[in-house]
């Protein structure tokens, strides 16, 4: 029999520091107007001293006060970023450490923006595997650390953050609740969305300067159309898969990557607009802090509610893209 698993808490943390629009226009060549026609994005956060570690500890912190849980408590910490501090040691066993934490399974996981909802089905496996483990499960970003500022196409769409649930086992009724996630993915137009330096790949040699294959590069038109169609098939096998339809859906809270996917996809759905969540203006393109962000934020602000039930949709660089099912 399997065991369900139920969030049990939710927070978010951004960086203080915020770029608007007209703060781009002074090192960037674009305005305002082009920016939010385009992506609905109106301003984004961005680390100053602070790291992804940084980002990370302080959602987790928020999320464990929401679930009124300690930290000794945790068995388990994923990690969902393609931005840590280092390529060793993980962000979760640096997270760990900060907490105060030893011998705990701690792991990071890579699938660019859709890391929080893969790391969210780990999780699920293991509270199947082991009933009694509370798993912090997170997503966090540094993206302006791989952001061209000379290139207008991208630096406009990307913000730094974190996001982070806490998940225990729990019986059916229970709020928080689950239901299902289903993922893929496809490597084959994986090179529409690359970060390619600091890969074996592209080894640095001596002497060598940073170019721009250190930093985000993306076929936009081919990543927008891949997106749409990805996150609507996925969310409608999930939806099918429980004998539901967009009419049961009370929130449908997609990835804020860009307004236009965002409305697309709520279009292709059927879900009316105004049970789409957007926070995409805020904080702009978060990669795998986005759902856990949108989450923690939907939920603080009551547009999520007692007894909702939502819907995920994510999708990111691998190709990588999945969707949950959640009862509030």
């Amino acid at each position: 029999m399997s065991t369900f698993s139920h969030i049990r808490g939710l927070g978010f943390y951004v960086p203080e520091l915020c770029y608007s629009n007209k703060d781009l226009e002074k090192f960037v060549d674009t305005n305002d107007e082009w920016i939010t026609t385009r992506t609905g994005i109106k301003q984004r956060h961005v680390v100053e001293d602070e790291t992804c570690l940084d980002l990370t500890y302080n959602a987790a912190v928020k999320a464990l006060a929401n679930a009124e849980m300690e930290a000794e408590e945790l068995t388990h910490i994923l990690v969902g970023t393609f931005t840590g501090d280092m390529l060793i040691p993980s962000t979760a066993c640096q997270l760990m450490e900060r907490m105060g934490l030893k011998n705990r399974v701690a792991m990071d996981l890579s699938a660019a923006c859709s890391g929080f909802v893969y790391a969210l089905e780990v999780a699920r496996a293991l509270i199947n595997l082991h009933p009694d483990a509370k798993i912090l499960v997170c997503g966090a970003e540094v993206l302006t650390s791989r952001v061209n500022w000379e290139d207008r196409s991208t630096c406009v769409l990307f913000g730094d953050g974190a996001g982070a649930a806490v998940l225990t086992a729990g019986n059916d009724s229970e709020p928080g609740k689950v239901i299902d996630t289903l993922l893929s993915s496809d490597g084959g137009p994986s090179m529409n969305l690359t970060v390619q330096g600091s890969g074996s790949s592209f080894p640095y040699k001596m002497g060598d300067t940073v170019g721009d294959e250190y930093f985000i590069k993306m076929q936009g038109r081919e990543v927008y159309k891949h997106a749409v169609r990805s996150m609507t098939a996925i969310s409608n096998e999930i939806l099918k898969r429980h004998n539901l339809t967009a009419e049961d859906v009370d929130v449908l809270l997609p990835h804020q990557a860009n307004l236009r996917i965002i409305e697309a996809v709520g279009k292709k759905l059927g879900v009316p607009r105004e049970k789409v969540f957007v926070n995409v203006d805020k904080f702009g393109n978060t990669s795998a802090a986005s759902i856990p962000i949108g989450l923690a934020d939907a939920r603080e602000s009551g547009f999520i509610k007692d007894g909702d039930l939502v819907l995920l949709a994510t999708f990111g660089g691998g190709l990588t893209w999945g969707s949950s099912l959640i009862q509030f």
